[in-house]
């Protein structure tokens, strides 16, 4: 389509869970709802129109070994825009994939700049590994490398224990979320267990991925400061997997983990009842493919999170989190169309009948 093509989406347009309109049009890569005043060389597409759905946890760059090249940095970036993921926040990565920011045709990406972890405590070639005495210094040069988050990696398998625990002392993450918030970074940290949440969200967190380790104690804590989770329940569906390779040698993070695994529906209910905001993510990008997106709007419908809920938290609210605007005039038009209502049947998401970015049909 050249830059002078009008595009019109006809149907019904949902500017939000209520507000449904009948058409709109893109001109210059804006959405607007006036009909432009002479337009010319307009093409039409018809059917319900969503905001472009959103993986608030990706990572694009990266595979499990570490860092991948440019070719394999797109072709996991048309994996999400091709499922109809248009908005990724990179949850982490050591690939430096600003030459995608450049592509029409590619996804836009928040970044949270790379990992930090703990010596010896995550996954090898992943992280920026330090020890307490440097977080501070790595969560500025991560917040300043940024798009506005930074990702602490915090617990993982401690091998004398033989069981996940929390990666960093209080007074250390206290100091390092306070200089993120005040460099403009919002922070967000992987946590598979229970130790390492309470200090977290004391000290002040915005967000904490898979949080499997919620309790009755926490998900009030969690509710009362507003932190937001992302349960990425696609990739914890691999935790009886990764249980089974390590209950020889470590029997006790074997049987945890299996714990987490099977309470994960009633831990994501129990959340979301609770009143803590809850977002769609895959975890796409370690050992997980892209393009995952729709599945795990299923998922939290499988945790008894109501299907227009669970929309919205891969749309409207998930891009109002993020600072990035929806169906609105004047927004970018990045949009998926669907031959059907997804809010009556969030399975029409694994389905888009056509892929719109900056008011480009690419798919």
């Amino acid at each position: 389509m050249s830059d002078h093509t009008v595009l019109r989406v006809t149907g019904r347009v949902l500017v939000g869970p209520e507000d449904v309109r009948d058409e709109l049009w893109v001109v210059g890569g804006r959405i607007t709802f006036d009909r432009p005043a002479g337009a010319r060389d307009v093409r039409t597409v018809h059917g319900w129109a969503l905001p472009g759905l959103v993986d608030a946890h990706c990572h694009v760059g990266l595979d499990r070994h570490g860092a991948v090249d440019e070719a394999t940095s797109e072709q996991q970036a048309r994996a999400d825009r091709d499922a109809g993921a248009l908005l990724l926040r990179d949850a982490g990565s050591p690939a430096d994939t600003r030459w995608i920011d450049g592509r029409e045709d590619l996804p836009k990406i928040i970044r949270a700049g790379r990992h930090i972890a703990r010596t010896r405590r995550y996954i090898r070639n992943y992280a920026h590994e330090i020890e307490p005495a440097d977080l501070v210094s790595y969560v500025a040069r991560e917040a300043r490398r940024g798009d506005g988050w930074v990702k602490l990696v915090g617990d993982w398998i401690d091998r004398d224990a033989g069981d996940l625990t929390a990666c960093w002392p209080r007074a250390e993450v206290e100091a390092a979320i306070a200089e993120a918030h005040r460099l403009g970074a919002r922070v967000t940290a992987h946590c598979f267990a229970e130790a390492a949440l309470r200090d977290l969200v004391e000290a002040g967190i915005d967000c904490v991925e898979h949080a499997t380790g919620l309790t009755e104690d926490t998900v009030p804590l969690f509710a009362e400061r507003g932190v937001a989770i992302v349960p990425t329940l696609v990739n914890i569906a691999t935790f009886p997997a990764l249980a089974a390779g390590g209950q020889e040698k470590f029997p006790r993070w074997s049987a945890h983990m299996n714990r987490l695994h099977e309470r994960r529906y009633d831990t994501v209910r129990a959340a979301y009842d609770a009143g803590i905001p809850v977002f769609v993510g895959t975890d796409a990008g370690g050992g997980l493919a892209h393009g995952l997106v729709a599945g795990e709007v299923a998922e939290l419908t499988k945790a008894g999170i109501p299907p227009l809920e669970a929309l919205s938290a891969a749309t409207w609210r998930a891009r109002t989190w993020l600072g990035r605007p929806a169906l609105e005039e004047g927004a970018l038009g990045d949009l998926v169309v669907y031959d059907e209502d997804p809010r009556a049947d969030v399975r029409v998401l694994a389905a888009p009948r056509r892929i719109v970015l900056d008011g480009h049909v690419v798919g």
